[in-house]
């Protein structure tokens, strides 16, 4: 699966480029009045259905997808795996009415970066576009947590240990601090390091490990015991 955490928004200075994709036009139009007033944030295109979305997400190359989960055509869920297998990936952020939380959890086994409820206000959505844009998964630490639990709780198979043997010492410091929930600036702050850094350490993460998305690699941690 391609390493999520190379889609990184152009450059120093560029907008975060965002694709909406919802079949209800009244939403999209809303979506896209509120970040068309957010600096640093621009709407390049919008989908109807799912299978829209991915074919337009290859060709206009989004940083941030903001994708509904029920569409037609090809519905969110299904549409997730083949966005983050694009080159370079999107973040992908799931839309969605209520908590479902089975779709919430298929949605990051796919390798979402996250989900965002639609009655959430202007100024979360807009943190929440900054945030996926930056690497960092679109939950706060307690709801991350409660997700890897409940993914573990709910019959998530044991991962072989061979799965983290590659990684430095440095990077699984990282990956316990994904377990957590934390985000880039808070691992760096705990560790005395960048953000840039961090970064880098999450991209050699996921991209040893197979792991699709932060939210993979926070279940891989308590997965294969490294979280105490």
């Amino acid at each position: 699966m391609t390493d999520q955490a190379n889609s990184a928004v152009s450059g120093p200075g560029s907008a975060i480029r965002v694709l909406l994709a919802d079949d209800e036009e009244m939403v999209r139009h809303g979506v896209r009045l509120i970040l068309r007033h957010a600096e640093g944030i621009e709407v390049v295109g919008e989908a109807a259905n799912g299978a829209e979305a991915v074919r337009r997400a290859a060709e206009d190359r989004p940083d941030v997808v903001l994708l509904d989960v029920r569409m037609p055509v090809l519905d969110g869920l299904a549409a997730v795996e083949p966005l983050v297998a694009l080159d370079p990936a999107p973040q992908v952020v799931m839309l969605t009415t209520f908590g479902d939380e089975e779709n919430v959890l298929r949605a990051l086994r796919a390798g979402a970066t996250g989900f965002l409820l639609k009655d959430e206000g202007p100024q979360e959505l807009i943190r929440a576009v900054r945030a996926a844009a930056a690497g960092d998964a679109v939950l706060s630490p307690g709801v991350t947590g409660t997700v890897v639990r409940r993914m573990l709780s709910g019959g998530a198979p044991r991962v072989p240990d061979r799965r983290v043997a590659g990684l430095t010492d440095r990077e699984r410091e990282v990956l316990v601090m994904l377990g957590e929930g934390l985000s880039n600036l808070e691992i760096g702050t705990r560790l005395g390091i960048g953000v840039g850094t961090v970064k880098t350490h999450v991209g050699s993460i996921l991209g040893k490990t197979g792991c699709g998305s932060r939210v993979q690699a926070a279940l891989l941690a308590h997965q294969a015991g490294l979280m105490g």
